[in-house]
């Protein structure tokens, strides 16, 4: 995969600046271009009675547009400042449906976690993990607390042998090719005899110019996998992880791998998804 095209979500979320300015510096870093695209919740944010609701409806598509204006305006003024080749889409219909389309064209995404006190930063039920999932694109996920560096210095493979596992290996060579540390860590409880483990695909990075270690991930009494894995990355001062995003839909609703799920919920630090 060449990072040519990266697609950032954007809204009007107290985090979208954050997540523009990690992609700005992904795409500088790659000499791509960047598209920015905009898509907000359908849903009402307020109340609405029937007395008035003309006039209500009137007031809640002028504020709309005045934030789109405000989201457009603050886009074109840090890309243009960054020197970074960007376009602008503000796509209607619906928001989810409209991401994965215009996801489609893309090399790569940059999407934003989910925060439960931010209002204005959801978009739908399974936004997140929708795109991911339903867009066929790897996708590099934000983190909504604390301060988000985009450098790529120490990254973290999360290896398990898995179909999506290795998609995200290797959707990531681009991006890690000149990391300083880059370890490929195993669970021990998923590793089987036979199986191609953290030594094999250390060897197969080596050969795309990559230099990485391995190690093996033991497992903590009282803790579910997220969560150990969560503890490595802290412990380790990782700035990427690298991990295939698994999930399924079921009964209309997205059903998550329990790793996943944790991820999408308690992250510290950008993780690169692939499904």
């Amino acid at each position: 995969m060449n990072c040519k095209t990266l697609l950032v979500h954007l809204d009007d979320s107290a985090h979208s600046a954050a997540r523009l300015a990690y992609a700005m510096e992904v795409a500088a870093h790659h000499d791509a271009h960047l598209i920015g695209l905009y898509a907000v919740s359908e849903e009402p944010v307020d109340p609405l009675f029937v007395h008035g609701e003309n006039v209500w409806s009137r007031r809640r598509e002028a504020q709309r547009s005045a934030n789109e204006t405000t989201a457009h305006t603050h886009f074109v003024a840090q890309t243009e400042r960054a020197g970074v080749n960007a376009e602008w889409r503000a796509p209607g219909g619906v928001p989810t449906q409209a991401a994965i389309t215009h996801a489609r064209h893309a090399d790569l995404l940059v999407l934003g976690e989910d925060d439960p006190k931010d209002r204005s930063a959801f978009v739908a039920r399974h936004f997140l993990e929708d795109v991911i999932i339903g867009s066929g694109r790897p996708a590099i996920v934000v983190p909504y607390a604390g301060a988000v560096h985009p450098r790529m210095d120490n990254v973290m493979i999360a290896w398990d042998g898995g179909r999506e596992s290795a998609r995200a290996a290797m959707d990531a060579l681009p991006l890690i090719s000149r990391a300083a540390f880059v370890t490929v860590m195993t669970m021990e409880r998923h590793s089987h005899h036979g199986e191609p483990a953290g030594i094999d695909v250390a060897a197969w990075l080596k050969r795309h110019g990559i230099e990485a270690g391995f190690a093996t991930l033991s497992g903590v009494s009282g803790a579910d996998a997220g969560t150990t894995l969560l503890n490595a990355l802290a412990d380790r001062h990782i700035d990427l992880l690298v991990m295939g995003a698994y999930g399924h839909a079921r009964a209309h609703e997205r059903v998550l791998g329990g790793v996943t799920r944790t991820m999408l919920q308690s992250m510290t630090t950008p993780v690169l998804m692939s499904h």
